[in-house]
């Protein structure tokens, strides 16, 4: 009995521990492991005292440039008179969105290597200015990080490598502070006050009257406002040419008030997200404020990335962001080329149903889109402005295959 008993389950027992380790979990705890060198202790503080270090946590994979204390110290500006926000975003400049070993950075070409910063994922880079250029002198192999403008000024030298973890997190000493060209180190935090007036940005952006006529004829601006003391709110606003191209079949003007409302609603997402975050979102099925109202699986967005830009699909419309209209947070507003047309509204198969105190349509939950390598169209991002992916399906995968894989062992020992 003993024999059986052992060769019954442990296969199960194997099973189990395969399950196991197929789903690793990482977390960074970057401040740790800076905490065993008394010289970059100023740079830890800094990283530790701005939302920075949590940033970190969840990231697979980075490459940390970090300032020691001595020439930390002579860099007052920074230090001394920059608001918080701005030191943070200068600290994210310092974090490289990749694993770069030292074999790596002395292989690097004389022309260099661009690399993406997780200053570049806040939106608020111009141009690839939230990107570093690394390279390398064929002469005395040194390794220099600086600016993609070749004419910046901001400059340091790699000095060491004093941790690594392979594959997932190097940490770098440089000598000096790095800067994103065009970053003003002395300009104040100037963040909004809570109840952004959002129709009055819209009238003074001059090219969308149609949607601040209709945002104040619907009272939903109060909601949008409220929202903004949460996780914020990110708003897509058609032009005045989106809602001229409209057929006249798809007109909004001739819709019931809570059509009108409903929207409107589904033009907003229920959190900040600024440009550079839109572009690497993991979860292209967003729900917006008309989700909250209609229930789970209802008025969302497909958004993903096409051709370089983020693209917003309705399942009726495809439209694309044309411009930033207003961005600080806790809110961000960006032109989109069209109307957002929800299937629930304006699909084939759009059903009327009211919910208790809700006369807003409602409609079967849309089909399940493809994910953004597998739509029609879709575009890699260009060397060194790769999008962070999720590792959740990988572990999924993982996750089935040793499902299936113990079921049919128990299946086995059973029959």
């Amino acid at each position: 009995m003993a024999t059986f008993f052992f060769s019954r389950f442990t296969p199960l027992s194997v099973s189990y521990l395969l399950l196991i380790l197929s789903s690793p979990i990482f977390s960074i705890n970057i401040t740790n492991l800076l905490s065993s060198y008394p010289d970059l202790s100023d740079f830890n503080d800094l990283l530790s005292n701005t939302s920075v270090a949590g940033d970190l946590t969840h990231r697979s994979s980075l490459t940390l440039l970090a300032v020691p204390n001595n020439f930390l110290r002579s860099s007052s500006d920074l230090t001394h008179r920059s608001s918080p926000a701005n030191i943070a975003d200068v600290l994210r400049y310092h974090v490289l969105l990749q694993y770069l070993s030292w074999s790596e950075l002395r292989q690097i070409l004389p022309a260099g290597k661009l690399v993406t910063t997780l200053y570049q994922t806040t939106g608020r880079a111009t141009s690839n200015f939230g990107a570093v250029n690394i390279t390398r002198n064929p002469i005395d192999g040194t390794v220099s990080v600086r600016s993609p403008v070749a004419y910046s000024p901001s400059n340091a030298t790699v000095l060491s490598l004093i941790k690594t973890l392979p594959y997932n997190v190097s940490i770098f000493t440089v000598n000096s502070i790095l800067v994103p060209y065009g970053f003003d180190l002395m300009a104040s935090e100037n963040q909004p006050p809570l109840g952004l007036n959002i129709t009055r940005v819209l009238i003074d952006g001059h090219n969308f009257n149609v949607a601040a006529s209709m945002l104040t004829a619907s009272g939903v601006t109060e909601e949008f406002e409220a929202d903004e003391r949460g996780a914020g709110i990110t708003v897509f606003v058609p032009t005045d040419e989106a809602f001229a191209d409209l057929p006249a079949t798809e007109r909004l003007q001739s819709l019931p008030a809570d059509r009108k409302a409903a929207i409107l609603k589904f033009h907003v997402l229920h959190s900040y997200y600024p440009l550079g975050s839109l572009e690497l979102i993991v979860n292209p099925v967003q729900p917006t404020l008309a989700t909250e109202d209609m229930g789970a699986g209802r008025f969302t967005l497909n958004i993903t990335r096409v051709n370089g830009s983020v693209a917003i699909d309705t399942g009726i419309v495809q439209a694309s962001i044309t411009q930033t209209v207003f961005d600080q947070n806790p809110v961000a507003i960006f032109a989109v080329s069209r109307v957002l047309l929800p299937r629930e509204v304006f699909g084939r198969e759009s059903t009327v149903t009211t919910r208790p105190g809700i006369g807003v349509i409602g409609a079967p939950a849309p089909e399940i889109f493809l994910s953004p390598e597998n739509s029609p169209g879709f575009e890699s991002p260009s060397p060194g402005f790769g999008e962070i992916r999720s590792s959740t399906s990988i572990n999924g995968v993982r996750r089935t295959v040793v499902a299936v894989a113990l079921f049919c062992t128990w299946l086995f020992f059973v029959v």
